[in-house]
């Protein structure tokens, strides 16, 4: 290549950093429209690296009509004339927009996924003004990594970055008719509220609500186990659960407490070792080990990501290839403290070959640990450790249990105790703390011997309704049902919790989330259809192979969503009226004080148009009743029926304080602080 100058460009500025300095450790910071980048010259080539802050362009409606259904005109801008959040970026678009008027070669060095890929191409494109181009791509930010992705780049990655576009029309398309419809329908229905439907959100509340309506349907059945015990080991008679009342009162009767040891069944259960974390098992291997939502996991790993300590989380891939120099790898955890034990042991018994998993990812590898170690919070030390001790297991001999089975005969029931030791630890010390295998250990016996039991049971129990979805759950769901990304999965989820469809950890969804479901169910049922969503996820993924061509997925697109708002337009009327209603159905039942005691309708929390909180009468304007909030109440919650004027009694939590005392302006009456 002519030694012509070279502007890279990576995805944020500590990356941009990083490659700047692994090519050159003398590279020069400047700064231009106050956004640093670096100056070097490598190989005779003048090179300048900056960065980009995420998307600094965006999707924006292309004509001048406001509000008009379906709208599928839609330009790239940059991203600060899009959205009022972004102003941040408008610096970086400066910056780049110079730079690139003093270079001839560009080069995209974003994260190598179409997100990444999207990123670089739109900043060559409409900064540089060429589709031509060069890609680095690398999966950690080691030097070794940085100066072999520089050496051996290559074209850029076109199909990646058509498929990251077509997937932003995609959801651009969805995500503004569909919530631009609903908003529509409710206003003419007169409510003005926020609301929001998408391509992959509908589908994901369709999940959430087969759930809870299982759950809402499930009717308790009560079952029977019988136990004989001693020493606390239980044992379990054969049948397990009876569901026949008569017929566990028949057996427990039966059930001596002097027996014999019937039959002994031992094998050998051998455990393999874990496989390496691609993103998804490490957001659930966070959650049960630390409770980390999916979303802090990300965030969380993009630090470590970006401070070198670890491969590009944003994975698919649950495999180590050799060509990461896993010995290499190995060596220098080794000179780590917290884990130079394990590490060691690992390289002097040769066991330098990990436990791959069965899924790849063409982009990068599973995410590991580099074996670069520094200063880091406690939260993502924490999310460090669980990392390094999984690419640690992945290398380790599998493990062995031992399985016993004791069949013992009690009056001729049969009674099952079972049980279960480590007999070969293998990997499972290089796991730590992660994985505490639980032993169940039953006490010596032989076939034939006496058994004397100390007690019996006969308890009774009731089935359990299937468990509602936790964010890390859903995320795994979402993932077996090819919904949304590796990257906006959890933002799917929060953006359910923002507009309240959903609430709690343990994901249940609203009646207003249920109300919202229902109405699109019966009048717009392909907003929820995960099979239609699914079919364009697909085809993005065969763009991205060179299987699919762009325009002839976004016109499909186009045809499925005019029928889909043509439907959705036909039924507003409906529509509407069945949103707000649920509306101020769920708003009355969660801001619900007590009945009016001068109309009988309800007196709930509302708020004045400056922002502050009163108590009203849900009959207004024919009913004026009113009780006043201070200012500095954050929040207020019912406590009773004034026993002195009939008010509410009402518990203000102030910003340093909590007091219960009437709201009437003329009462006086007050339980204390």
């Amino acid at each position: 290549m002519p030694n012509r100058p070279m502007l890279i460009i990576a995805e944020k500025p500590k990356v941009a950093e990083k490659i700047a300095r692994f090519l050159d450790e003398n590279a020069k910071k400047k700064y231009e429209s106050k956004v640093a980048y670096y100056e070097l010259e490598r190989g005779g080539k003048k090179i300048y690296v900056a960065s980009a802050v995420g998307h600094i362009f965006a999707l924006k409606e292309a004509g001048g009509g406001v509000g008009e259904i379906p709208v599928f005109d839609v330009k790239w801008v940059p991203a600060h004339l899009s959205d009022k959040s972004a102003a941040h970026t408008k610096d970086y678009v400066k910056a780049l927009e110079a730079l690139a008027k003093k270079a001839e070669v560009y080069v995209s060095a974003c994260d190598y996924d179409i997100e990444g890929s999207l990123i670089g191409f739109n900043a060559i494109r409409f900064i540089a003004g060429t589709e031509k181009g060069k890609r680095m791509k690398f999966s950690a930010l080691t030097k070794e990594d940085i100066v072999k992705a520089f050496e051996e780049m290559g074209e850029l990655d076109y199909n990646n970055a058509y498929a990251g576009e077509t997937r932003h029309i995609l959801d651009w398309y969805w995500g503004i008719n569909l919530s631009r419809a609903l908003m529509q329908s409710i206003r003419n229905a007169g409510l003005y509220k926020v609301m929001s439907i998408g391509r992959v959100q509908g589908p994901t509340l369709d999940i959430l609500v087969k759930r809870e309506k299982e759950i809402q349907a499930f009717k308790p059945e009560p079952f029977w186990q019988l136990y004989v015990e001693k020493d606390g080991v239980k044992y379990l008679h054969e049948k397990d659960k009876f569901w026949d009342e008569r017929e566990a009162e028949r057996a427990y009767g039966r059930t001596t407490l002097a027996g014999k040891v019937k039959e002994i069944e031992r094998s050998e259960v051998r455990v393999p070792p874990p496989y390496p974390f691609d993103l998804t098992t490490l957001q659930i291997e966070a959650y049960r080990a630390f409770k980390m939502g999916p979303k802090e996991v990300l965030q969380l790993t993009q630090n470590l990501y970006e401070n070198s300590y670890i491969s590009y989380p944003r994975t698919s891939s649950q495999q180590l290839p050799p060509s990461l120099g896993l010995r290499g790898i190995l060596e220098k955890i080794a000179k780590i403290e917290d884990y130079s034990k394990e590490a060691k042991f690992l390289l002097s018994n040769g066991l330098t070959k990990p436990k791959d998993g069965p899924k790849s990812d063409p982009a990068h590898p599973a995410i590991h640990p580099t074996g670069i170690h520094g200063k880091m919070g406690e939260r993502e030390k924490k999310l460090y450790d669980l990392i390094v001790r999984r690419f640690l297991a992945c290398f380790g001999e599998g493990a062995v249990k031992e399985s016993t089975k004791v069949t013992l005969d009690m009056g001729g029931e049969h009674y099952i105790g079972k049980g279960m030791v480590v007999k070969k630890e293998g990997w499972i010390p290089l796991y730590g703390k992660y994985y505490a295998p639980e032993e169940e250990r039953l006490p010596p016996l032989e076939r034939g011997q006496e058994f004397r039991a100390e007690r019996k049971h006969n308890e009774k129990k009731m089935t359990q309704p299937p468990k509602r979805y936790t964010p890390t759950s859903l995320v795994k769901a979402l993932e077996k049902n090819n919904l949304g990304t590796k990257a906006t999965r959890a933002t799917i989820i929060e953006t359910l919790f923002k507009r309240d469809y959903v609430r709690s950890e343990s994901i249940e969804v609203s009646e207003y989330g249920m109300k919202v479901h229902e109405v699109l169910h019966k009048y717009c049922p392909e907003i929820l259809d995960e099979n239609l969503t699914r079919a364009f996820e697909e085809k993005v993924e065969k763009i991205q192979e060179g299987k699919e061509q762009e325009e002839k997925v976004l016109s499909e697109a186009r045809e499925v969503l005019k029928k889909i708002i043509k439907e959705f337009m036909q039924n507003d009327d409906k529509i509407g009226p069945a949103l707000v209603e649920a509306f101020r159905g769920s708003e009355r039942r969660r801001n619900f004080i007590m009945k009016c005691g001068k109309c009988g309708k309800d007196l709930v929390v509302k708020n004045t148009r400056d922002g502050r909180i009163f108590i009203g009468c849900t009959g207004w304007p024919s009913c004026n009743n009113a009780y006043p909030i201070p200012n500095d109440v954050k929040k207020v919650s019912f406590v009773k029926q004034c026993p002195k004027c009939g008010g509410p009694v009402i518990r203000y939590r102030m910003r340093k304080f909590t007091v219960t005392r009437c709201a009437g302006r003329a009462c006086d009456y007050k339980e204390g602080a």
